[in-house]
């Protein structure tokens, strides 16, 4: 693992499994779930998505007369997540003191399209500037999506703000059903973040969100993610709170819809990328 720091932040990343941010902190203090020794990146505090963003429905869709199948890739869930990126060993092409670069490169296979990325990770006085690009390497035409998974502890006293229009209900297998009003018990406007049963995707993002315990606020921001995903579990204890190009299961929607749920296509040697920015600050009663 390697560590960058500046003024009060210090970020560990571990390039060998999957490109992850193995611990983000701020003045000490966790600012995204930490791991000393990871062994996945589901242990991990943040992992990069691409070049799609959760699930396939069955693991195939089609594509300009393309069939693409593709395997289960996380124990207990029959349908492809995240892409290869967040499974491969990243490589660190450049580290300074504050800023790290980490490269990946897929060769094709079940995913029929080679294509190259790069995650940056830049530290200062107002936090962390995460950066994630995608370059098509291939001949033809491939789809692209991008995202973050941030994991982000939290307690009872957590609560999220941040705005989304509607919500996508889910099936047993996390697939989307339909849409609804982002209400009632899928509120994050001023909500409980923790213990809410919720493993939904949401459109219409605001491209920001808070998250306050106490007299502390953890922002982020993603000027580019026109989606966003959460994740928080029953039990507690833990929230993902993903930043995300595009809407779960997009790919097995016809291409034409691909544009309203946030899919790109890129053309040979073109590439899309997505920001992220994280920071730490006191509670203001104007915020």
């Amino acid at each position: 693992m390697i560590a960058i720091r500046a003024a009060d932040y210090e970020l560990v990343l571990a390039p060998g499994i999957g490109g992850a941010i193995a611990g983000f902190t701020h003045q000490g203090r966790p600012v995204l779930r930490g791991s000393d020794a990871p062994n996945s990146p589901l242990d991990c505090g943040c992992f990069p998505l691409v070049p799609y963003c959760n699930r396939i429905r069955g693991g195939r869709f089609n594509f300009r007369g393309i069939t693409v199948r593709l395997a289960p890739n996380m124990k207990g869930d029959p349908s492809p997540l995240h892409g290869q990126g967040w499974l491969g060993p990243w490589l660190v092409e450049r580290q300074e003191a504050d800023f790290a670069c980490l490269f990946f490169a897929h060769q094709p296979g079940e995913w029929p399209w080679a294509y190259e990325a790069r995650q940056t990770f830049r530290l200062g006085d107002d936090g962390l500037d995460a950066e994630i690009e995608c370059r098509n390497l291939s001949a033809d035409p491939m789809p692209c999506g991008l995202g973050f998974h941030p994991y982000y502890p939290c307690d009872s006293g957590t609560r999220i703000d941040t705005h989304v229009e509607k919500v996508w209900e889910v099936d047993d297998d996390v697939l989307p059903t339909g849409t609804a009003p982002a209400t009632g018990r899928y509120a994050l406007e001023g909500t409980p973040a923790c213990a809410r049963g919720l493993d939904n995707g949401y459109g219409g993002w605001g491209g920001e969100m808070r998250l306050t315990d106490g007299n502390r606020v953890r922002r982020m921001a993603s000027p580019d993610a026109g989606f966003f995903q959460i994740y928080s579990p029953p039990q507690g204890g833990l929230l993902a709170a993903e930043p995300v190009s595009h809407a779960n299961a997009a790919l097995n929607e016809p291409e034409a819809r691909w544009p309203e749920l946030g899919l790109q296509v890129l053309e040979p040697g073109e590439s899309m990328r997505l920001r992220m920015r994280l920071s730490v600050g006191p509670t203001l009663r104007s915020s």
